[in-house]
């Protein structure tokens, strides 16, 4: 089988539909540069965060729960962090659909038995090419 046909178009087609309504409501926001930069590291730390095995992310977990004071400090942020998404229902929403997509995309490219840099270089291409997509769409119509 090849290589071609073993990618997960589907997800990466929902991907590339939900980063794209990602840069359609950041243009509509006319954000600055920085905030699309913001954005760009964003969500390669997104994928990147996906792409590494569970047993590093294991291990920076235990250095961030190491002591008592880092243990309150995740807590209380936790804490802030779900105040945020109750306050910005909407934009949790918009957040919980792309990391959904994401993660599926993670997972189709884990169930054909691809390469994670290839699912994180492709993921990333796509995740990339649909915050374009989606500032050049919204520019087109409303310029």
């Amino acid at each position: 089988m090849s290589i071609s046909q073993r990618v997960p178009w589907v997800s990466l087609a929902l991907v590339l539909l939900s980063y794209s309504t990602l840069g359609w409501v950041i243009s509509e926001t006319r954000a600055a540069l920085p905030v699309w930069v913001a954005t760009v590291v964003a969500i390669l730390l997104l994928i990147v965060t996906l792409t590494i095995p569970w047993t590093k992310i294991r291990y920076y977990f235990s250095i961030l729960l190491k002591s008592n004071t880092r243990s309150f400090a995740v807590a209380v942020l936790a804490a802030f962090l779900f105040f945020i998404m109750i306050a910005w229902f909407r934009v949790f929403l918009d957040t919980l659909l792309i990391v959904a997509a994401t993660i599926l995309v993670k997972i189709d490219f884990q169930t054909a038995g691809l390469r994670e840099g290839l699912a994180f270089w492709t993921t990333s291409s796509f995740s990339l090419i649909g915050l374009a997509l989606g500032a050049l769409i919204y520019k087109l119509i409303y310029s």
